[in-house]
């Protein structure tokens, strides 16, 4: 069958020419690479990509098709999806459908064909930029004006396109109280909390702090999500009268939620962090880890100077911070992703010492109603 021809055009003028394997049709957004080699499916269902076109730089994509199992989100999330080559065979025991059918079922494009080295390092060198995929318009200049007037990022709140519309219980047993506040959560973090014991509430991105704490949480969790931090201000509102308050861990984009409660500041990276093979130093320990990474944006170091922050971590490729904690107050956050799935799994003991900041937490309150 022959296939339909699609164009990436990027904002300064540049055209990739392709062949569509998902659905037909036109779409925006702000076109980054990926460097993980598998787990295209935890890519393309990852709220966090919410508004960007998403590069796999591996060259050979869809081999083992997608299933229900494996989405982190209940769709795919990503405006589109590039590859090299998109595998025409998928065979996998858990496979349910072919990743192009995918694509197609839920109205996102992909465009096959193309040098993805080549656009890759292009985003390296010029920076992630704003883009649109057609299938529709073959008129270059057309599509690149359609890129520069499409929004970016920049200013940008997507929180409230991927968060939940309501409370929900994730799971209803479990010896810790916590609530995790939707930013754009994976359900991987979510499985990770229920098999630590704790039961799970779920609340939309705008929930009050005072609405949280009436809860009687243990401990809440700040999720990952898709745009611009310094954009959610009413998000960084609420962490910051739950700070001191109770115990509190943030992961991406509740990374740097926290990082501009405790008086920080955020920027835009050139072409931001998006893989499974980032290196991260612990600055405690001196152990190197490799971290699943998913965001454009970062909270700046400098900004946090006399703030009573402790940075934890730090990336090894450029030195950008990717973890903090409070020096006297139970609240810590990393950029990265310790739930990653689908893997590696390095850094996913951070869950651990929020469980033990939870214990230390209960055990204190414990001690105070005796005494009373």
């Amino acid at each position: 069958m022959k296939k339909t021809a699609c164009i990436l055009a990027l904002e300064d003028g540049k055209i990739f020419r392709g062949l569509s394997f998902g659905a037909e049709g036109e779409s925006y957004g702000e076109v980054v690479f990926n460097t993980s080699m598998s787990g295209y499916q935890e890519v393309l269902t990852d709220p966090s990509y919410r508004g960007q076109i998403v590069t796999m730089t591996y060259p050979l994509i869809g081999n083992y098709g997608v299933n229900s199992r494996d989405a982190e989100s209940s769709r795919p999330q990503a405006q589109g999806f590039v590859v090299k080559e998109y595998s025409k065979i998928a065979s996998n025991w858990q496979k349910e459908m072919s990743l192009g059918d995918y694509l197609k079922e839920n109205n996102i494009p992909g465009i096959e064909g193309i040098d993805t080295r080549e656009l890759t390092l292009h985003i390296r060198r010029r920076g992630a930029m704003k883009a649109v995929l057609s299938t529709l318009d073959d008129n270059e200049k057309n599509l690149v004006r359609k890129a520069v007037d499409s929004p970016g990022l920049i200013g940008r709140d997507l929180v409230r396109d991927v968060c939940c519309g309501r409370p929900y219980q994730w799971s209803r047993k479990g010896k810790y109280k916590v609530v995790v506040i939707d930013c754009g959560i994976k359900f991987t973090t979510l499985r990770i909390l229920q098999e630590r014991d704790c039961r799970v509430t779920v609340v939309p991105a705008g929930t009050t702090a005072q609405r949280i704490i009436k809860l009687d949480p243990d401990g809440v969790l700040l999720s990952n999500g898709p745009g611009d931090p310094a954009a959610l201000d009413y998000v960084v509102n609420s962490a910051r009268e739950l700070i001191g308050r109770v115990p509190l861990f943030g992961i991406c984009l509740g990374h740097q939620v926290l990082g501009q409660a405790l008086g920080g500041k955020t920027f835009k990276l050139k072409f931001g962090h998006h893989g499974a093979n980032h290196p991260v130093k612990d600055l405690k320990t001196g152990k190197v880890y490799i971290t699943v990474q998913n965001h454009g944006f970062c909270v700046d170091i400098d900004s946090l100077q006399g703030k009573g922050v402790e940075i934890t971590h730090l990336n090894l490729n450029d030195r950008t911070m990717e973890g903090m904690r409070h020096k006297k107050l139970p609240v810590f956050s990393v950029q990265f992703h310790p739930e990653a799935a689908p893997g590696p799994h390095d850094a996913k003991h951070l869950f651990d010492i929020f469980i033990d900041m939870m214990k230390k937490r209960k055990t204190q309150n414990a001690k105070l109603k005796r005494k009373v």
